[in-house]
């Protein structure tokens, strides 16, 4: 055998094994990394849905997935929107919870960003933004306060407090949440989501 055909041979086999390595890697890597993804949605529902003992998915499409939290009765007691879109920098993801009226916002929050540290990506801040979603009214579209203030108690029922000097993440936030809201709406009215009138506000 040549040394031309032994190289050729031995680089074959190489190239076999590394790709098999790589493909198997990659395999367990998916799995672990949709099993995490699973997981973080599931603690997400359970913290902007109180009192979720079980959830399920009820609809999903490219940008939205819509599941619903239960009880310990099985009662449906809300709604947990999965949504997504583009902020200042780069795409947002968030959990909505809402009861099954879509009237009230029960909490918000936020899965996936990468918007300016210290400045949007204070959507992520509790204290800063995410408070301020608590039990709003959302039975209309909600808007943005400027400039922001200090309690919930100053802001009226559909208003949301903004960043101070992020403007545009939290308008980004509010844009994705009533547009997430509307198709939710929308999907209930045409059959795709069952609300079953139950409601725990």
């Amino acid at each position: 055998m040549s040394l031309y055909v032994r190289m050729v041979v031995v680089l074959t086999v190489i190239g076999l094994i590394s790709g098999s390595f790589l493909a198997t890697v990659g395999m367990l890597t998916e799995e672990r990394i949709a099993l995490n993804k699973q997981r973080a949605i599931e603690e997400a529902i359970t913290h902007v849905i109180p009192d979720t003992e079980s959830s399920e998915i009820l609809y999903e499409e490219k940008g939205l997935a819509i599941y619903g939290g239960r009880n310990e009765e099985g009662v449906l007691i809300g709604f947990g929107i999965l949504a997504s879109g583009i902020g200042f920098q780069d795409k947002i993801s968030f959990m909505l919870g809402t009861n099954t009226s879509l009237t009230t916002i029960k909490r918000l929050k936020i899965i996936e960003q990468k918007e300016t540290p210290g400045l949007g990506a204070k959507i992520e801040d509790e204290d800063v933004f995410l408070k301020f979603w608590e039990n709003k009214d959302c039975s209309e579209p909600l808007t943005l306060r400027k400039p922001a203030v200090k309690t919930s108690e100053e802001l009226g029922p559909t208003e949301i407090n903004t960043i101070t000097g992020a403007t545009i993440s939290s308008e980004s936030v509010l844009k994705i949440v009533n547009s997430s809201l509307e198709r939710v709406r929308q999907l209930i009215k045409e059959g795709h989501v069952q609300s079953e009138q139950q409601d725990v506000n």
